[in-house]
């Protein structure tokens, strides 16, 4: 019975959050709740409870500080010249205007939040893929898959979820995937080359040197698009090449601007998403700012101390150094208020979720039934069937329901075969390059929605891609021994 009714939970809050019918924090409360009583065990819930919050008080304050530290760092400007330096390597190649794109993306995921991450990537590079006429659907899908890789943060979501679900240290599960999810973005990266490359080929452009050595370059029938040095690019006019198909493209390359126009211009519009007349800019503080950034990161990879404890140091010294005077200080907290709230809020109420899950041994008898289903020969190798799972799983529910709902389950299913409950908190990350793409998170509709990209084009370019990127990460993950 307590087998069906731990299934019965999790798919009526999956459904639930799926359709929208509940937020997720109402979900996460309400149903375990009901549940708890229908088993027979509602006066433990209080116990359930209270054991579950203090569990997962650490990750609550690493997400709230963590949130605080990255978004006082983008308010007095620590990305700002990262953003122009990616702008300018760019120019007018498609190829180097898509590896930026990933590149942007990368960076600015440090702060945990998506929809910050596509908000600042959107508007930096939205000119230049328009006044190529480059397709869109590649500037949202190597922006998604980049931030999915990202995401595994511990203070960008799945990490915090995984650690909060299994009552495991985010430093320990995430730490130790670092190689992984490096060579995860070496492989977003690579994609990014490819997709350029095509870009550049569909759009019939040529470094300068190759139109000199083809003799392009003497005929009169081209264009030169951008200035200076390596980067400029000659377009061809002749033919349907400059035409192409797809979202964001189109139109003749004669079309494009010459030569004499000033590429800055595109740099200056691209580059209002992050204002450069801001009142939180520090300029005098940004090497303060960059050393105790570095220092935040390199002591967080060290363990030096316990995650939480870092970055609320960390955000406090932001505060007061950038900000001396109370006003401002609240003022900023204000600003990011909404984000804290949204994800701590998220985290306290899974201690319901969870402490009914386990404290009702439902978790117990599901592991059972699932071990049983589980052939023998596959139950070693529980890490492995988590990670290739996490891949459709978080891309067909929340973050919320597989980490919850699901996790917990294949974590004692694990343990009955000798499977550490850490290597299933680390396959279960594999999956978030192609989650980022998923309908069911907010964030990828500010990015289709800034970028002017169909949501459909965007699933269909971007799922195979995301797909391998996952594969790549648990491959990666099971070379070097962490999965």
């Amino acid at each position: 019975m307590l087998t069906i009714l731990g299934f019965a939970m999790i798919a009526t809050f999956l459904v639930l959050i799926m359709l929208k019918k509940m937020s997720p924090i109402a979900a996460l409360v309400l149903i375990p709740a009901l549940f708890c009583v229908a088993v027979g065990q509602g006066a433990k819930l209080g116990d359930y409870v209270i054991d579950g919050v203090g569990d997962l008080a650490p990750t609550a304050a690493m997400l709230m500080f963590a949130i605080v530290y990255f978004g006082v760092m983008i308010d007095v400007g620590l990305f700002d010249p990262i953003v122009r330096g990616i702008l300018r390597f760019c120019k007018a190649d498609p190829m180097r205007i898509v590896v930026g794109t990933a590149v942007l993306a990368a960076i600015v995921s440090l702060d945990g939040d998506g929809s910050t991450t596509f908000m600042i990537t959107v508007s930096a590079m939205y000119p230049l893929y328009k006044r190529l006429k480059m397709s869109l659907v590649v500037m949202t899908g190597v922006a998604a898959t980049a931030n999915g890789v990202m995401n595994t943060l511990p203070w960008g979501g799945p990490t915090a979820r995984a650690a909060t679900a299994l009552k495991l240290d985010a430093g320990d599960i995430f730490v130790p995937m670092i190689p992984a999810l490096g060579i995860g973005l070496v492989a977003v990266l690579l994609l990014a080359v490819v997709l350029g490359r095509r870009e550049r080929k569909r759009l019939g452009m040529l470094t300068l040197d190759e139109a000199l050595a083809t003799g392009t370059a003497a005929e009169p029938e081209t264009v030169l698009v951008g200035a200076g040095g390596g980067s400029d690019r000659i377009r061809k006019n002749s033919g349907g090449a400059g035409a192409g198909t797809g979202t964001g493209a189109g139109g003749d390359a004669a079309e494009h601007p010459a030569a004499d126009e000033d590429t800055d211009a595109d740099e200056d519009e691209g580059f209002k998403g992050l204002d450069p007349d801001r009142a939180t800019l520090r300029p005098k503080l940004y090497w303060f700012n960059a050393g105790l950034t570095i220092a935040l990161l390199t002591a967080m990879i060290m363990e030096l101390m316990p995650i939480p404890v870092l970055f609320l140091l960390g955000a406090a010294l932001a505060l007061t150094v950038n900000f001396p005077h109370m006003p401002d200080q609240r003022a900023r907290i204000a600003a990011h208020a909404d984000n804290v709230l949204n994800v701590s809020g998220m985290v306290f109420a899974a201690a319901v979720f969870t402490g009914v899950l386990s404290g009702t041994g439902m978790v117990e008898h599901m592991a059972d039934w699932l071990v049983g289903a589980i052939p023998d020969g596959m139950g070693p190798h529980m890490a492995i069937v988590t990670g290739i799972l996490s891949i459709p799983l978080t891309y067909f529910m929340s973050n919320d329901g597989f980490y919850f709902g699901v996790v917990p389950v294949l974590a004692e299913a694990g343990a009955a075969h000798g499977v550490s409950p850490l290597e299933i908190a680390r396959a279960s990350l594999v999956g978030q390059p192609l989650h980022m793409s998923s309908p069911l998170v907010p964030a990828v509709y500010v990015l289709v929605g800034m970028a002017k990209v169909e949501f459909g084009d965007h699933t269909r370019f971007t799922v195979k891609w995301a797909a391998l990127t996952s594969l790549v990460v648990l491959c990666a993950g099971l070379l070097f021994g962490i999965i």
